[in-house]
């Protein structure tokens, strides 16, 4: 592999975890401090019941992380070993979570993969489809559930139901984005990759993110790779590598509603659920690694509604971010270097 191929690994360092989790933890003891409540405090008590719900939360995101780990062995063709699949779920999962979720993903989950063996068209291909994959049950779900929850029931909060609606504003510029992607990766994997590339350049020589078009030019080269691999594959491909990423999605969706029944009764389970899904595309926007601050910020305010007291939507975000996002903080730090040094032989500089 040459340098410029390794060259992604050195905007990933594990020191970077203090960030994301400072932001998280900063933007919690901020709403505790400004909203603490005794009452809801008390309210809060560890039972056999709440025991068996954490364990059901605990659960989901084994069961998340399950499909996420057959769906590449899917699209790999299952020349990926169980233990390289689990190996590269959890350093992309480390990466997303100290990284912006639009910045560099790809080109690092590409290396991840083909440094398990697999070539690195296929490799490109491989990420290129499930980014696609995961985009697609957004485009889809967001307006089948839309049809069964009443929009007002969605975002008639944080200042009542109108256009102007802060959470409604983030919802449809998430998904607007997630359709444009859908419509750009489907043109250029699966019709016309090479003006797809074209395409790409075009817009990259805008002055304000020329100093991007090198990167940009090897993702347009990422997309005629995967472009080729794709298009070989028949509808039993695509189904079995869809239906592992609903079901990966729909799991990660029901830990909240889980998380909730451990302290509390709750009301309205689909709509807890469906509101999870709003709020996953919202957080499309956020610019913060992982999405961390903003993220315990509209958990709060967006589903805080479900708890008795608005005092304690800032502890129930916490134990949501423990179960759902600082695990793979916490193995990522641990399994990066040594992943570095069993490939590249020496963790050297970039396992700062």
């Amino acid at each position: 592999m040459t340098h410029k191929a390794e060259s992604p690994l050195h905007r990933i360092k594990v020191s970077r975890i203090i960030l994301p989790s400072l932001l998280g933890l900063g933007v919690i003891g901020y709403m505790l401090f400004k909203n603490f409540n005794r009452e809801a405090f008390d309210a809060v008590e560890f039972t056999t019941a709440s025991i068996f719900w954490l364990t059901v939360a605990a659960l989901m995101m084994f069961i998340r992380d399950l499909g996420y780990i057959i769906r590449i062995r899917i699209l790999t063709g299952n020349q990926l070993s169980w233990m390289q699949a689990i190996r590269i779920i959890f350093l992309w999962e480390f990466t997303s979570a100290i990284t912006p979720s639009a910045i560099g993903g790809t080109s690092v989950a590409i290396l991840y993969v083909n440094k398990e063996g697999i070539g690195i068209g296929k490799s490109s291909a491989v990420v290129m489809a499930t980014s696609f994959l995961d985009e697609m049950y957004f485009v889809i779900m967001f307006p089948i559930l839309l049809l069964l929850v009443n929009a007002q029931e969605l975002f008639s909060i944080g200042g009542g139901f109108s256009f102007t609606n802060p959470y409604l504003i983030a919802a449809v510029t998430g998904y607007g984005l997630k359709v444009l992607w859908v419509v750009a990766i489907s043109y250029g994997l699966f019709k016309n990759p090479r003006g797809l590339k074209w395409l790409i350049l075009l817009v990259f020589r805008l002055p304000f993110i020329r100093r991007w078009r090198a990167g940009a030019s090897r993702a347009g080269d990422e997309i005629i790779e995967s472009s080729k691999e794709l298009k070989k594959q028949n509808f039993n491909f695509w189904l079995k590598a869809f239906g592992a990423t609903v079901f990966s999605w729909t799991a990660r969706y029901w830990v909240v509603n889980a998380l909730f029944l451990a302290f509390f009764a709750v009301n309205d389970h689909f709509l807890l659920f469906v509101r999870q899904l709003v709020m996953w595309i919202m957080m499309l926007v956020t610019p913060t690694p992982g999405g961390s601050g903003l993220s315990e910020y509209i958990f709060s305010e967006y589903l805080g509604d479900f708890l008795p007291f608005a005092g304690i939507a800032a502890i129930m975000a916490l134990l949501w971010r423990l179960f759902t996002y600082y695990p793979y903080l916490i193995i990522g730090a641990f399994l990066f270097p040594r992943w570095l040094k069993m490939k590249f032989g020496s963790t050297s500089n970039k396992a700062k």
